[in-house]
């Protein structure tokens, strides 16, 4: 059938909405607009409550504002004593042998001077060097005596003053004329051959005559002593020898002159044979420690007078009695004529060749005069002696009984006191014969020292071996009793040794007059008393003592009372008596056997306490104890062979050792000593420990210990470095000669 198409209707009503689809996807969204401005800050809130402060540092040290050297370490020791001392801190300082100096934490150390460098701006060979192996310091603050009376000590500017330095030898071996020289006389040699003024090769094994006499000429000219001005840089601290000052040496030649007063000696002349005045003799040497006077001048000891010469005494083996001249039957006499075998005895020259007897003295050096101006020269009461009131001996020093500042004491003798360093040697004490008086000029109160009454220390409850009493050990509560014995030909004190050689009445006057007592001769006068004093403190069989040092007068002790500090650095050689004061047996063989050995390595310090010690010229008696023993130990605390003692201005005590390298392999240091009282009860009871404070190099030895006058700085002489072993000190080249030389610690800054 065919389909058919038919035409379109019209278009109906719409139907009804059908429901909605299913919603599509979310499409993406489109990039952030860009951001609006800022509004206005709002107002700040209230301030919050302030809060709790912080507990306030520590203050800074400064050069000019930190606490003097002593407070530093009393308040480090009450630390210790009280078991307070912070953490970490090192105190004291360690046990150990460095090539360097050492300081505990807070101080720093410097080298002010050394060996050879020159003292001014000039530098030729007639120009003043600093002399060898630097002993002891004195400080004369800048302004001292600008108030009538003041002393030396504390007094003055601390930040610029003058130094006194000893010279006391040079180490090692001179040159003979087979063998070179070693040490520090190499140094010499290659010094002196570098300016022209040795022919001889120094390291040669043949030497010529006038080449040891050069040696010998200039070892003179390192001997004396240095008075050199020093200042302190007020922005670094540092310390430095102002070379435009009116620097100067004192030497053993005979640019330097002394009068000898109180004691008649040989005719002396100069270095060219040229005649001196009476009494006048040339230069000074073996300067060992010494002493300030309370009038400005120095006090420097000539110790070891007969390494140069020869031995004066020459009666004695070391302590075994030889006779020879002071044999008995006869006169005790001295041996003046030089030897020609001696350290300086050996120049061809006669002239320069000296009499034994014109050293081994107590030598004031007067500072402001010229080296050549011999005491009354020029001026009453200017110019250099040599106290032969006092004697002839080993001395080590000298010090000054005072008032407690450091001032004489006044409407009474002037009262010195010394020691004679030598095994079995003693401590003497001289007593003006006048009264010193307020208002004295210097010339009138230089003057006092000479004619005076000299007494010698028997030490009566000592045991032999030096540092316990005959009934045991001592103590401030356990005391041993003493006397002071007059020695003169007068003296009505009683000899020690009377009992024992039969006659309890011999007066000492009398024993020294025969011509037998114990074993040794006569002597004839005083001034044969003075020259020999070993000798005649011998014979009356005074208490024999191990090597007395250092003697210092403490007029602000710790104990309230005036005291007298001694060092006894060590003997280990034999006696020369026997327990009762007589004479060891002179035979060799004898003696060997019968005189004891105190076998003291490590010595010890002991307080002296005078009868009535606030007039010490009117004291007979004494008591003494031991403050402090050494040892060979390495402990924190432990030391050996003390030598030099200070007193500082508050009364503190302190010392440097001489040895304590040899014997304990330690360096030996400078130590301060506790006697506070209040420490014998605390935690740690450190009353009588010594604290080592400053170490110095190698096998050096700590000598002069001293402070500036505001006690802010502390010298010290750092004596004979690599004299037994290798040192470089103070350079650091590897190749370096060690010098001596004086070192100044500080506080430091932070």
């Amino acid at each position: 059938m065919l389909a058919t198409t038919g035409c379109t209707g019209e278009q109906g009503p719409p139907g009804a909405d059908g429901m909605d689809g299913t919603d599509g996807q979310d499409g993406m969204d489109g990039d952030d607009g860009t951001d609006g401005t800022d509004g206005d800050d709002g107002a700040d809130g209230d301030d919050g409550e302030d809060g709790t402060d912080g507990e306030d540092g520590e203050d800074g040290v400064g050069f000019d504002d930190s606490s003097d050297i002593p407070t530093f370490v009393t308040e480090l020791v009450d630390q210790v004593a009280a078991g307070t001392l912070p953490e970490g801190t090192v105190f004291p300082l360690d046990a150990r042998a460095t090539d360097s100096m050492r300081a505990v934490e807070g101080l720093k150390h410097e080298t002010l001077v050394t060996w050879l460098e020159p003292i001014t701006f000039r530098s030729g060979n007639d120009d003043p060097h600093f002399g060898a192996n630097a002993d002891y310091i004195a400080y004369f603050g800048d302004g001292w005596d600008t108030t009538a009376g003041d002393a030396p000590q504390w007094n003055g500017s601390g930040t610029s003053g003058w130094l006194w330095v000893n010279h006391e030898y040079v180490s090692n071996d001179g040159p003979t004329p087979t063998t070179p020289p070693s040490g520090q006389y190499l140094t010499l040699a290659s010094w002196m051959r570098g300016r022209g003024l040795l022919a001889n090769d120094p390291l040669s094994s043949t030497w010529e005559q006038s080449s040891i006499d050069a040696i010998i000429t200039q070892t003179r000219r390192q001997l004396g002593g240095s008075w050199v001005h020093i200042v302190r840089d007020p922005a670094s601290g540092t310390w430095s020898v102002d070379r435009n000052a009116a620097n100067r040496r004192f030497d053993a030649t005979s640019a330097t002159l002394s009068r000898v007063t109180g004691m008649a000696v040989s005719a002396d002349t100069r270095d060219d044979g040229t005649a001196l005045p009476a009494g006048v003799v040339a230069g000074t040497l073996a300067n060992c420690s010494g002493g300030q006077t309370p009038w400005g001048t120095v006090i420097t000891a000539e110790e070891n007078a007969q390494d140069y010469y020869g031995d004066a005494e020459a009666c004695w083996s070391g302590q075994r009695f030889t006779a020879g001249p002071c044999a008995p039957g006869g006169d005790v006499a001295i041996v003046t004529a030089p030897s020609t075998s001696s350290g300086f005895g050996r120049h061809s020259s006669p002239g320069a060749r000296h009499p034994r007897d014109v050293y081994g003295f107590l030598t004031e050096i007067d500072p402001s005069a010229a080296p050549d101006e011999w005491y009354g020269r020029n001026t009453e009461g200017v110019g250099h002696r040599k106290l032969g009131a006092m004697g002839r001996a080993h001395w080590e020093n000298a010090t000054f009984a005072t008032d407690e500042d450091w001032q004489l004491i006044e409407g009474q003798p002037v009262v010195v006191y010394a020691a004679d360093d030598r095994q079995s040697g003693h401590i003497y004490r001289f007593v003006s014969a006048q009264p010193y008086t307020a208002g004295m000029t210097r010339a009138q109160i230089r003057a006092l020292l000479d004619q005076g009454t000299l007494h010698v220390a028997h030490f009566a409850d000592m045991a032999q071996n030096g540092y316990e009493l005959r009934s045991g050990a001592s103590s401030e509560t356990m005391r041993g009793a003493g006397t002071w014995i007059e020695l003169s030909l007068t003296s009505t004190d009683l000899a020690p040794n009377g009992a024992a050689l039969g006659d309890a009445t011999m007066t000492v006057g009398a024993a020294l007059a025969s011509a037998t007592w114990n074993g040794i001769g006569r002597f004839a006068t005083d001034d044969a008393v003075r020259r020999a004093l070993f000798t005649a403190s011998q014979k009356i069989g005074v208490r024999e003592l191990n090597r007395p040092e250092d003697v210092e007068w403490n007029p602000r002790d710790p104990s309230g009372t005036p005291r007298l500090y001694v060092a006894f650095t060590n003997q280990t050689g034999q006696r020369a008596l026997m327990d009762d004061g007589s004479l060891a047996p002179t035979d060799a063989t004898a003696y060997a056997t019968a005189a004891y050995r105190p076998n003291d390595t490590a010595g010890s310090i002991f307080a002296i306490e005078e009868g009535t010690p606030a007039t010490p010229a009117t004291s007979d008696s004494f008591t003494f104890w031991i403050v402090a023993r050494g040892n060979t130990a390495n402990g924190a605390y432990d030391f050996g062979s003390p030598d030099n003692l200070m007193i500082d201005g508050y009364g503190h005590v302190w010392f440097g050792t001489d040895g304590t390298f040899g014997r304990s392999g330690h360096a030996d240091a400078v130590y301060y000593l506790d006697l506070d009282p209040a420490h014998r009860t605390t935690p740690t009871a450190t009353y009588g420990r010594p604290f080592r404070v400053i170490a110095v190099p190698s096998d050096a030895e700590a000598t002069g210990p001293t402070l500036s006058s505001d006690m802010r700085t502390f010298f010290v002489a750092v004596q004979h470095p690599g004299e037994s072993v290798w040192s470089t000190w103070p350079a650091t080249d590897l190749y370096a000669r060690p010098r001596s030389g004086v070192v100044a610690i500080s506080r430091r800054a932070r």
